[in-house]
């Protein structure tokens, strides 16, 4: 299947009904709407301009660098040039009401040759920005969601045809169906029934065992599980923002993992008192041990996820994190991401949560946020305050009840 002009309508429905539903608080007419994309998602950034000037929205259209920006960027700025912020932007960001991010690559690896601790550095200047963002979010004034254009650089990574890698792209947004917003509220009520489980257990600790993992990871206080909430297109991962304090053992990711322009495969983590004390790497083990060190909070996770197999319809590496995080295969997947946590995982109102209550609740504060995903088989038991323990995730599955 190709991207037409059918399927982009399609595609824009779906992006305007998560973005509306990731945001707690109502949108109005007036509000300020910043629409990021790359040039190979052009013909969806113009699309969803008309429909949001339509609804009487204020769109703002920003296009990304490309490769070669982004490499010269990396290689030719000077210190001062490589956290400078462009005047405006923390005015746009305490502007913003909503955000859709529309990420179509034409390369994923042109930063293979950048020293990542200069790509760190930037990232560590920018996330002042982040945060105006994610405060705004908390206080229901902004949502965002984010989505994929299929390129021929993620295909050939993928190792697929430009037209099978759009297929599979169409297929797990469900923009293959007649009315794609109806199944994703579809998935959107069944899911919400197993974060209510979820949410009705008193959990202590998380116990994952597979071949290669021995991992226990504690939720901690005042927590909740979240998850297709729209944020993302696709979505089918029910997470957590984990008390990082609580994390011991070992984690590995046997899906390969593209990040910064770096590809990165077989990543082992050895976790003490919430730490990642011993990281190895079949490929990129430089560079994931510089990821980890960027900032404190580095080291330390923000998220642990589960995918469940029965709603996702992604069932092949897609070489992308948004598609990977969410594959469901056989035996679904778990994913833990290293470095920031999410507030909205919080039980009560994230816009009271001060730096301190963060901290003393053990949410993760980083300028990275890293997915990594195993897809092997696997078994999770909660272990219950009352000393109790059961079985919640079998097979890909969660066994509710």
């Amino acid at each position: 299947m190709k991207f037409n002009k059918a399927i982009i309508e399609k595609y824009c429905d779906v992006l305007l009904w998560a973005l509306k539903t990731a945001r707690k608080g109502p949108f109005r007419k007036g509000d300020v709407i910043l629409v990021s994309y790359h040039m190979e998602a052009l013909r969806v950034a113009e699309l969803l301009q008309a429909r949001l000037l339509m609804d009487g929205f204020h769109p703002v259209l920003r296009l990304r660098s490309t490769p070669r920006m982004e490499r010269d960027f990396f290689s030719l700025a000077n210190p001062k040039q490589l956290v400078f912020q462009a005047p405006g932007s923390r005015e746009l960001h305490k502007a913003m009401n909503g955000a859709i991010y529309l990420y179509a690559p034409e390369s994923l690896t042109h930063l293979s040759t950048v020293d990542p601790r200069r790509i760190g550095k930037a990232t560590v200047a920018a996330k002042p920005l982040r945060d105006v963002l994610d405060r705004r979010e908390e206080k229901g004034l902004f949502g965002w969601t984010l989505c994929l254009f299929p390129t021929l650089g993620l295909a050939k990574h993928a190792g697929l045809s430009l037209q099978r890698y759009a297929t599979e792209v169409i297929r797990a947004c469900y923009l293959d169906r007649n009315d794609p917003v109806k199944e994703w509220k579809e998935t959107h009520r069944e899911v919400t029934a197993i974060k209510k489980w979820l949410n009705g257990m008193e959990i202590e600790a998380l116990h994952m065992e597979s071949d290669t993992m021995d991992l226990v990871v504690t939720p901690g206080r005042r927590r909740k599980w979240v998850g297709v909430s729209g944020h993302n297109i696709p979505s089918f991962e029910i997470f957590l923002s984990p008390d990082w304090r609580g994390t011991e053992g070992v984690f590995f990711s046997d899906q390969p993992s593209f990040r910064n322009g770096n590809y990165v495969q077989g990543v082992r983590l050895l976790f003490e008192k919430g730490r990642a004390v011993k990281v190895e790497a079949r490929e990129g083990e430089e560079f994931t041990v510089k990821q980890l060190s960027m900032d404190k909070g580095a080291c330390r996770i923000g998220e642990f996820s589960l995918t469940d197999r029965r709603f996702s319809r992604i069932a092949r590496f897609m070489a992308n994190t948004l598609y990977d995080e969410n594959f469901g295969g056989r035996y679904g997947n778990c994913h833990i991401a290293l470095g920031s946590s999410y507030s909205d995982t919080y039980d009560g109102n994230p816009g009271n949560l001060t730096r301190e209550a963060k901290q003393k609740l053990g949410f993760n504060e980083s300028a990275l946020h890293w997915d990594l995903v195993n897809t092997e088989r696997k078994v999770i038991t909660a272990h219950f305050t009352s000393g109790a323990k059961k079985i919640i995730y079998e097979d890909g599955m969660f066994r509710c009840g």
